[in-house]
């Protein structure tokens, strides 16, 4: 069973696991995962009292009671939402880029 983690690429070699990597194992949302935190049915780490991080093994002993329903709900990435995390991810290039073409303006400006 531990395998069906490793082949999807899942930090194999981790005892610990984020939030995100968790919700992929028990095929739910983060917030349900944020929700059986506190509910106290997982219990949350934080590494360098920033990073919040949950064992492996307690979220698999999870998923191996069925206590936990496989949500199949899954939401559109909207246009919105798709140009908010193309400037998002693409910030520097796009701010590089336009003060590239300011400093060519003024270099070659006659």
């Amino acid at each position: 069973m531990f395998n069906n983690f490793v082949d999807k690429g899942i930090m194999a070699g981790s005892k610990f696991i984020s939030v995100r990597e968790a919700a992929q194992i028990l095929s739910v949302s983060e917030k349900t995962i944020m929700d059986l935190i506190e509910e106290r049915k997982l219990q949350a780490y934080k590494i360098a009292d920033k990073f919040l991080r949950l064992k492996r093994d307690e979220v698999i002993r999870l998923k191996n009671t069925g206590e936990v329903e496989i949500e199949n709900e899954q939401f559109p990435y909207t246009l919105g939402e798709r140009v908010k995390d193309f400037f998002y991810f693409n910030d520097f290039y796009i701010i590089s880029g336009i003060i590239i073409v300011i400093l060519l303006y003024f270099i070659f400006h006659d």
